[in-house]
């Protein structure tokens, strides 16, 4: 058993050492912006800033100054990622405060018209409908106001339409 794992140490041990060499490559973009993998170092004319990685660095190459300049610039303070941060916030509560404000809207629109479509059908089916004028005595409903009232829930249920 002793053997076995001494054996078993000693080709892990061997399989490391050549990963280490396979590890030990440069890489860079040559002239016409291919990426050139290489154990050999890359040709002189090769400017520094265009040497992706190099052996012994597990990181890429320093970037060119203009890249860094230019991530500096677009990377944002702190301050200013909250700023946003409360912008889209209140952007978004605006936007469903709105959309609960339609909602309501739309669910009291629905309701009127579903009491005015009862109120057109009691209208058109011939009932006498009647009302309670301002001393509690009940009237009823002439002819004439009848035809007045279809007239109004016609036009009621025509807005439901739309």
């Amino acid at each position: 058993m002793n053997t076995l794992f001494r054996h078993t140490f000693v080709t892990a041990l061997i399989c490391m050492g050549f990963a280490g060499a396979a590890h030990a490559q440069y890489v860079w973009l040559d002239d016409k912006g291919v990426k050139q993998f290489s154990d050999m170092p890359p040709p002189s004319s090769i400017p520094a800033s265009r040497i992706l990685k190099q052996p012994g660095s597990s990181t890429p190459a320093a970037a060119p100054a203009e890249a860094v300049a230019s991530e500096a610039k677009s990377q944002m303070t702190t301050a200013e990622k909250n700023a946003e941060f409360r912008k889209r916030q209140t952007e978004r509560a605006e936007k469903e405060k709105k959309a609960a404000e339609e909602a309501k809207i739309a669910s009291e629109k629905a309701r009127n018209c579903e009491r005015a479509q009862e109120y057109h059908r009691a209208l058109e089916s011939g009932e006498r409908i009647s009302r309670t004028d301002k001393n509690g005595e009940r009237s009823y409903l002439s002819d004439e106001q009848r035809a007045k009232e279809v007239r109004e829930s016609r036009r009621v249920l025509d807005d439901c339409k739309s």
